[in-house]
């Protein structure tokens, strides 16, 4: 069951990433300029985020870089990894991997509109027992929309797969989104 809503994830973050980007990208055009091989890398920005939260038990640390080329002004896909540890004490571990797809639009400057194809793996381990270990792969689709100010863009994103399974707690989660 879980193969199968990755695969339709993944259909419709393809439908998105066309919808997003076929008016943009139909309308470049060719100037005739021959392209150097050190092109694609000034259209390359990299950037990511970094997460470290303490509290009484609890662990949260997040490592999750990306990359995306920019096509345009106005269109971008990317990759990104992420990485999570999450502990609270006497009760659970858990260690979240995996990476994400990204299309980012922006009609114009100041807003920015996404899709981003999320694939974790999950590997829980509760306290004390082996029984009630989970081991799984979270499939999330997120649809969003932020305002960009320079190389950083705040806003919200909704999980359209958003079921009772899914390892985040709403299907709505702000973001801050930074790339260099």
């Amino acid at each position: 069951m879980r193969n199968n809503t990755f695969v339709i994830a993944l259909h419709c973050f393809l439908l998105i990433t066309t919808l997003l980007g076929s008016a943009t990208l139909c309308a470049q055009q060719n100037n005739g300029a021959i392209s150097t091989q050190n092109d694609f890398w000034k259209n390359v920005q990299f950037g990511g985020g970094l997460g470290l939260g303490f509290g009484s038990g609890f662990t949260d640390i997040t490592v999750a870089p990306s990359a995306i080329y920019n096509f345009n002004e106005y269109i971008a896909l990317g990759i990104g990894a992420q990485y999570s540890y999450l502990k609270q004490r006497d009760f659970f571990a858990t260690n979240l991997y995996g990476g994400s797809l990204i299309t980012l639009a922006n009609p114009i400057p100041q807003i920015q509109l996404s899709a981003e194809l999320e694939q974790l793996r999950v590997n829980q381990g509760i306290d004390g027992t082996r029984t009630n270990s989970l081991n799984y792969w979270n499939t999330a689709l997120f649809v969003g929309v932020g305002y960009r100010s320079g190389f950083a863009t705040i806003g919200v994103r909704y999980n359209v797969l958003n079921d009772s399974n899914n390892i985040y707690g709403s299907a709505f989660m702000p973001f801050v989104r930074v790339f260099f």
